[in-house]
């Protein structure tokens, strides 16, 4: 017997329909049964046998047929997972390489931006410095022009400056000189007449050595001297001459003559030797005056605010000791009383921060800001708060039994009586243990303060 396939034409094949008794032609017509009783048992037997025979093997062949088609749809169901598994890695992976391409792209744009925005900020660096140094040079070409026109123009005021001194000094001699000369003419020794152009010549080539020792920075003082010694001679015997030969006016003008020609003439060296020092003029030396009193004037302005800010810091610093003192007074009589006591000791006039620490450290055992009161309040509030966060019930000292674990006086032998007071123990040396050091300075201290109170 063959199995028949699961599908056809796409659909499921339907059941089989039992086939009861042999596969017999429509056209064969039906065997003759034989009518005896023995052969009909025997046949009927065979049959239901025939019968269980095709039913199991029917059976077995529909749980084959069966199991193929559930093989086959598990299979093509994991085929389909297979695929569908594929398909979904495959759009996963297409997923993260576009993201990836996505990335890579967007990196590389920002990337492409940035290197942008530096070669444009780069070129604007460069345009600003480029346009910064031409800016730069500009005005140091400006100021160098500025400044060689103010040289030339120096230079020339200068040059017409030498050229009317010394045009100035030959009229003035050509005024000067007649007198002189007629001051020396003598027909018996006319070589006399030579002695104006000596004094005049004179001076004029002593100025000159004054100049040369001003451009050689030498002394020049004794030059200038000389000069002026011979113009005043030469204006005295103008001056004498014509107010004997001529008129005043004659003497006066050909004096000054002779004195004003050095003079303007000296008045420009003056100047070169002025400039060459680096003197400063009258007015850049009022103009420097002026600066200095400002300085000082806005100098001692600042030292007097600085003092003022002092003094009004110092009072300030003062107020909050007195009120600092005040306020430990009144909060801590018994440590303030011991630490001026301290400080008199000390030979402090006032309770200084170290002083104060001592004297709390003698009073209260403790540093500033703690005490017994504190340290226990402390103590129990931690307690409170480590109970509340364990949920344990809070245990103290006072609340516990036999919360001394060695007690100090001994306990006595009991009652006298029921009813009666309990008898006193007998106290016998070394029956109790001893206080520590620091607990019978402490009490030491408690009884001297208890006693000053009462004092």
């Amino acid at each position: 017997m063959t199995a028949s396939p699961p599908k056809v034409n796409g659909h499921t094949r339907p059941p089989a329909l039992q086939v009861l008794g042999d596969w017999q032609p429509i056209e064969t017509p039906a065997a003759s049964q034989d009518t005896s009783p023995a052969g009909a048992t025997s046949d009927l037997v065979a049959q239901a046998q025939a019968e269980a025979i095709r039913s199991k093997a029917w059976a077995a062949a529909e749980e084959q047929r069966l199991a193929a088609e559930a093989e086959q749809i598990a299979a093509v169901k994991r085929a389909e997972a297979e695929a569908e598994a594929v398909r979904i890695k495959a759009e996963e992976e297409a997923r993260k390489l576009r993201l990836a391409n996505d990335r890579a792209e967007r990196k590389a744009a920002e990337e492409q931006a940035a290197s942008e925005a530096r070669i444009a900020e780069s070129r604007k660096r460069k345009a600003d410095a480029d346009r910064a140094r031409a800016d730069a040079d500009r005005q140091a070409e400006e100021e160098q022009a500025a400044a060689d026109a103010q040289a030339a123009e120096i230079t020339e005021a200068e040059d017409r400056w030498r050229g009317y001194a010394r045009g100035f000094y030959i009229v003035c001699a050509i005024v000067a000189l007649p007198v002189q000369i007629a001051a020396f003419y003598n027909r018996e020794a006319l070589w006399l007449m030579a002695a104006p152009l000596m004094l005049e010549g004179g001076a004029w080539v002593v100025l000159k050595g004054a100049a040369a020792a001003v451009a050689s920075r030498r002394p020049h003082w004794h030059y200038r001297l000389i000069a002026w010694l011979l113009a005043f001679l030469a204006a005295g015997i103008n001056l004498w001459h014509g107010l004997i030969a001529f008129d005043p006016a004659t003497a006066i003008g050909t004096a000054f003559a002779s004195i004003a020609g050095p003079g303007v003439w000296d008045l420009h060296e003056h100047g070169r030797i002025r400039k060459r020092d680096g003197k400063p003029t009258w007015r850049e030396r009022g103009a420097a005056r002026k600066r200095a009193k400002e300085e000082a004037k806005q100098k001692a302005a600042e030292a007097e605010e600085k003092q003022a800010e002092k003094e009004a810091a110092d009072k300030a610093a003062a107020e909050a000791a007195q009120k600092l003192a005040a306020t430990r007074a009144q909060e801590f009589p018994d440590v303030w009383k011991h630490a001026l006591r301290l400080a008199a000791a000390l030979g402090e006039t006032t309770v200084t921060e170290a002083i104060w620490d001592r004297a709390h450290h003698d009073i209260e055992g403790a540093a500033p800001g703690q005490s017994v009161d504190i340290i226990t309040g402390r103590r129990k509030a931690e307690k409170r708060v480590e109970a509340a966060s364990t949920g344990t019930p809070v245990n103290t000292l006072g609340k516990t039994t036999n919360a001394q674990r060695v007690p100090h006086v001994p306990p006595g032998p009991g009652r006298g009586s029921k009813t009666g007071p309990k008898v006193r123990g007998v106290r016998r040396s070394g029956d109790a243990p001893r206080f520590s050091g620091v607990a019978r300075k402490q009490a030491a201290i408690t009884a001297k303060t208890a006693a000053e109170k009462k004092g």
